[in-house]
């Protein structure tokens, strides 16, 4: 993982592919699951956050370094620093696949499952498998990405949208080739570390703000820190309806309006850090991943409460965060 890049994974909202961070969180019934992925590895809590097992390469993690986790039912894909870790029950134990299997790095940022096709971002490139995993096809800037550096994955329909260091790439022909938006068409940035969809409109995570497409990616409108995020340095976001909401380099932000404007969380409402990381959402539950513990919120994120290592975590500085 290249940190200055704090690359995540992602959560995809209403889908059976959790990223993540990023996973992008899906909304689940109260007393979910909670996976949380850290440089110390994947910490699993079977009661919505309040205790932790944590799981390592001692359980066949690829690596220690989680950088976000994707559920399907008992299956779980963590991506790792070493690979992306597959376990089919529940996280006892991991297989993992690597550049041997077609991995286009064994850096992988994130994951979307759909059936039996697992998308993969990597630091070499797109991964595409279609048998759940077992072996995969890679895809590159020879292919139309707009940097073989992958960060993360979302689906609008049947079109394929990549996060990359070059642009958010897409595809309308299952990841055949694809086509490159950069900041010509409104992007805050070249380098797209993660994206969400929510109905027809897409999220971009750049590192100079949130660009929001209504028009399937053709143009781009950019929120930063004139629109109340607490910065314009952002690393996640989760949509619910009209709500957004954003992990920002200082601070949680909340929009109501569909990300017009924003209102920013800190430490003076229970966060563990302002560095947020990843989201995840479970009815009126938020979990927020920073860089001092899980911050859980139980109405909406008007305030938090904070989980470290003492609940089990691995260590306090977390990547991402999913529920299932």
């Amino acid at each position: 993982m290249i940190k200055p890049f704090a690359i995540l994974g992602l959560i995809m909202l209403g889908s059976i592919a959790l990223h993540g961070c990023g996973g992008s969180g899906i909304i689940a019934p109260a007393g979910s699951i909670v996976y949380v992925s850290s440089d110390n590895g994947l910490a699993i809590s079977n009661d919505s956050g309040a205790t932790f097992s944590n799981m390592t390469t001692a359980d066949g993690l690829g690596s220690n370094a989680v950088q976000s986790v994707t559920t399907q039912g008992t299956k779980i894909f963590a991506a790792t620093d070493g690979g992306l870790s597959i376990s089919t029950n529940g996280g006892a134990t991991f297989t993992n696949k690597t550049t041997a299997n077609g991995l286009g790095n064994n850096n992988v940022n994130g994951t979307v499952v759909t059936g039996s096709t697992v998308y993969a971002a990597t630091d070499g490139g797109f991964s595409i498998s279609t048998n759940g995993g077992a072996t995969f096809i890679n895809k590159t800037t020879a292919d139309g990405l707009g940097n073989s550096g992958a960060r993360g994955v979302a689906l609008l329909g049947s079109t394929i949208l990549v996060a990359t260091n070059g642009g958010l790439s897409i595809s309308t022909n299952g990841g055949t080739s694809f086509i490159n938006k950069t900041t010509a068409n409104g992007l805050g940035n070249d380098v797209v570390r993660d994206v969400r969809v929510s109905g027809t409109t897409i999220y971009a995570v750049t590192i100079n703000g949130l660009s929001i497409s209504t028009d399937g990616g053709t143009s781009f409108v950019n929120k930063t820190a004139a629109n109340g995020l607490g910065s314009a340095n952002i690393f996640r976001v989760a949509i619910s309806g009209s709500f957004v909401y954003v992990a920002t380099a200082a601070g949680f932000s909340i929009s109501t309006d569909g990300g017009a404007s924003f209102v920013n969380k800190t430490t003076a409402n229970g966060l563990g850090s302002n560095s947020t990381w990843g989201i995840a959402l479970s009815g009126s539950n938020v979990y927020v991943a920073t860089s001092g513990g899980l911050s859980v919120s139980t109405n909406g994120g008007g305030s938090f409460t904070n989980r470290t290592t003492a609940d089990g975590l691995g260590t306090l500085f977390l990547e991402d965060v999913a529920v299932n």
